[in-house]
């Protein structure tokens, strides 16, 4: 298929490759042409304005948008509305709220576009090892696209969720989910690595990778950066971001009544990460001090 991927991030530039290594043909557009160049010595056809894309896909078009959640993705699909022809088709891979979806999707409908929502996956190793891609949208919009999702995805990694919105509802969960499960690894290294013991942490998160019942792919990176970094991870600041979908998906916890304990302290620790000191850590020290006489360290 003929297929254009706008934002040449880290997962957009590595989803043109895959596409392009799978026989589709790709043309691929960045704000910065920098990016473009550079697809385009690897043999991929580059477009250096919005017009010029639209001009080098036959129709029915299919653009797939790898921007950042909120304006720049909101901005992206304003232009290319102006742009497409009915029947064409907007897929918004980045990690957008699925409220935002089902808006565009709307929007874009009345505009006689085809508008699908897309969960991507598999960060920096989605090229070798495929994408896990849950996609939302009008069963007549998906069906067309199925060979471009079959080839981002590995075997058996391509799920059509739903109705509009449903495929990002499902990433943010997956994401959710993720918080969680690093959140508990984090804590279990933590413990090992403060214990009496000199455990060498690598080693053990390597051999955890062999039949084990927390074995994952998550634990075979965690080998692979203790190998990187040291049992110490000394190089590496203990400041941790979250991009939205935690949030997202704890709201959506309580908006349900869904009790997700675990997900929204995970979300909460990354939150504490970034103080460097905490003041409510402060304020409990020196309650400790008034009604315990415990000692307190002075800065």
């Amino acid at each position: 298929m003929d297929v254009g991927i706008i934002g040449l991030g880290r997962m957009g530039s590595n989803m043109a490759r895959r596409l392009h290594l799978g026989g589709h043909r790709v043309v691929a557009f960045n704000r910065t042409p920098e990016r473009t160049r550079e697809m385009a010595g690897e043999g991929i056809d580059g477009a250096y304005s919005l017009e010029e894309l639209r001009d080098m896909l036959p129709q029915p078009r299919v653009v797939i948008s790898m921007l950042p959640a909120g304006e720049p993705t909101e901005t992206m699909i304003e232009e290319l509305a102006a742009v497409l022809s009915a029947g064409d088709a907007v897929v918004d891979g980045g990690n957008a709220n699925f409220h935002d979806s089902k808006r565009r999707h709307a929007a874009l409908a009345q505009r006689g576009l085809h508008f699908v929502d897309c969960g991507v996956s598999g960060g920096i190793w989605g090229l070798k090892n495929g994408f896990g891609i849950m996609v939302g949208g009008d069963p007549e919009a998906v069906e067309p696209l199925r060979p471009v999702f079959e080839t981002l995805a590995p075997a058996g990694g391509f799920v059509h969720c739903g109705a509009p919105g449903s495929g990002h509802y499902v990433k943010m969960v997956h994401n959710g989910i993720e918080y969680g499960l690093l959140q508990a690894y984090a804590e279990g290294f933590e413990i090992l690595h403060a214990s009496e013991y000199s455990i060498d942490l690598e080693s053990i998160a390597k051999a955890w990778g062999h039949g084990t019942v927390i074995r994952s792919w998550l634990l075979e990176l965690m080998g692979l950066a203790f190998e990187r970094h040291g049992s110490d991870l000394g190089e590496i600041e203990g400041w941790v971001a979250d991009s939205g979908e935690g949030r997202w998906t704890v709201e959506e916890a309580m908006a349900l009544d869904v009790p997700a304990p675990v997900i929204t302290l995970s979300l909460l620790a990354r939150f504490r990460s970034r103080q460097q000191e905490s003041f409510g850590a402060r304020v409990v020290a020196a309650l400790r001090e008034q009604f315990g006489g415990h000692a307190v360290k002075l800065a």
